[in-house]
């Protein structure tokens, strides 16, 4: 009786002239397209969204691989056309009904099924991101520039990113045969729709990479080879990329499960392609998530720490303020992770950057550098090694009490300079005096140099032109000459 239900159902004309009922096809299929951009012949032809069903004698693959053909029909969200068709909301609703397939099946996926399943998303994943289109243009425009961009399409794509979730992860799916379709070339075009514009796909597209990662092993060194060159390919060509963060994120996870001692391999992606990634303005998107890699780094191999502080004093920003008192965080954070024999090997060029932000223009910069020695253990190896800090940063100390305009850093160098003189008086001291004198020497030069000049002006003033030097670049005015001393 259901079957002559489904019957009736299907051959039931609307009341309606309208297309896209249930009885009869819509005017024009949706068109669909492989993972190359080739159109499927065969979605043409496909049934109503409504001929679920399994008919008589078909078997469970059967009414998948017709579910699955059904959602390979793609549909055109740019325009208001056909927003409200029904034809959209009974694909989500069968989409929907595969996760729920997936949720509960017991018995295995054969590969057919597993092959139309990683078809279907390829089909609905892989394409070309559109356009940002925004209302408005000039000074309203750019204001509007940060606000995030939502793919009009995540209407399906939603369940899309779960059903290919549920498929990853379940154990119904055998990973051997899976290997076989979700390639490596699967998982790079993958990797390509993290710089979506949309911040909910990247965030399902990062749990669903870090679940492949987990489950196929073998694809490992290939997904960290390719995140490597997303990494270069941003750090030396590409202006911006949207999934920095998300990738970096992943990655945080990936390396807390590495064993120890670290491989050369992993040392090397730290110093090639975590480091360089502070170089970028916009580093201040992603520094939280790449902080973390990198002491996750360094809770593994402690000694790592020297190479991490090189890297930061490599990328160090001159002009930027802002990046630069992130860098000072992320600096602190390094050092509460370093030991004594790393310390020492980078304390002298460390401690020279440090007294340039201390004497920087910038309150904040100033202030930030000041505040590190608040930090128990970093104040813990200046102290064992305060003969060799201490000369150098003195000066800046010197500087700041005296000419610096902000009062907030200038009680806050006080009490650094209280500090010093209660470790040690005497260095103290000493420093003070050659801060002295090398100022007495410095004054003396800036005063033979003026001297000088003022003798070469009054020479050029009192002595008669001997010879004349003309100028073929400027023929309009009269020739220069050039005064000679006797």
């Amino acid at each position: 009786m259901w079957k002559q239900f489904l019957g009736k159902l299907s051959g039931k004309s609307p009341k309606s002239g309208g297309g896209g009922g249930w009885g009869s096809p819509p005017p024009k299929s949706p068109t669909s397209y492989d993972v190359n951009g080739r159109q499927w012949d065969s979605m043409r032809a496909s049934p109503p969204l409504a001929a679920i069903a399994g008919a008589e004698g078909e078997t469970r693959e059967d009414v998948f691989l017709r579910k699955l053909n059904v959602c390979c029909v793609l549909f055109d969200f740019s325009n208001d056309r056909g927003r409200d068709s029904p034809e959209r909301e009974r694909k989500r609703q069968v989409l929907m009904s595969l996760v729920d397939c997936l949720g509960t099946a017991e018995e295995p996926l054969t590969e057919a099924m597993v092959s139309a399943c990683v078809r279907m998303f390829a089909i609905n994943l892989f394409r070309v991101f559109p356009p940002k289109v925004r209302p408005g243009t000039g000074a309203a425009a750019e204001a509007d520039e940060d606000d995030p961009f939502f793919d009009p399409s995540w209407y399906h794509l939603q369940v899309v990113y779960e059903l290919l979730l549920r498929f990853v992860t379940s154990p119904v799916v055998d990973v051997k045969v899976a290997r076989k379709y979700m390639d490596n070339s699967f998982i790079s075009r993958l990797l390509d729709l993290l710089d979506s514009d949309d911040p909910r796909e990247r965030d399902c597209l990062k749990t669903v990479l870090h679940r492949i990662y987990g489950k196929f092993m073998g694809n490992r060194p290939f997904i960290r080879k390719a995140v490597s060159n997303i990494f270069y390919r941003f750090v030396s060509d590409a202006d911006r990329h949207n999934g920095i963060a998300e990738l970096l994120e992943v990655f945080g996870s990936v390396i807390s499960g590495f064993a120890k001692p670290l491989k050369e391999e992993h040392k090397l992606f730290l110093w090639k392609a975590l480091i360089p990634l502070h170089k970028p303005k916009t580093v201040g998107m992603y520094l939280p998530q790449l902080t973390y890699c990198i002491t996750q780094f360094i809770d593994k191999e402690p000694k790592l720490s020297g190479t991490v502080i090189r890297g930061l004093l490599k990328y160090w920003p001159v002009t930027n303020s802002q990046k630069e008192m992130m860098f000072l965080g992320e600096l602190e954070e390094v050092l509460e992770l370093t030991e004594m024999p790393e310390f020492q090997k980078c304390m002298v060029p460390l401690f020279r950057r440090v007294a340039h932000c201390l004497n920087s223009s910038h309150f904040q910069v100033a202030e930030r550098a000041l505040f590190l020695w608040n930090n128990e253990h970093l104040f813990g190896l200046i102290s064992q090694n305060h003969q060799v800090i201490l000369p150098i940063i003195y000066p800046a100390l010197e500087r700041n009490a005296r000419l610096h305009w902000n009062q907030s850093v200038l009680n806050v160098t006080m009490n650094v300079r209280k500090m010093f003189f209660d470790m040690d008086q005497k260095l103290l001291l000493a420093c003070q005096k050659n801060f002295q004198e090398e100022e007495e020497k410095q004054a003396a030069t800036e005063e033979r140099r003026r001297l000088i000049w003022e003798h070469l002006e009054k020479n050029a003033a009192f002595h008669p032109v001997t010879r004349d030097i003309s100028f073929a670049a400027f023929p309009k005015p009269a020739p220069l000459v050039a005064p000679t001393m006797t």
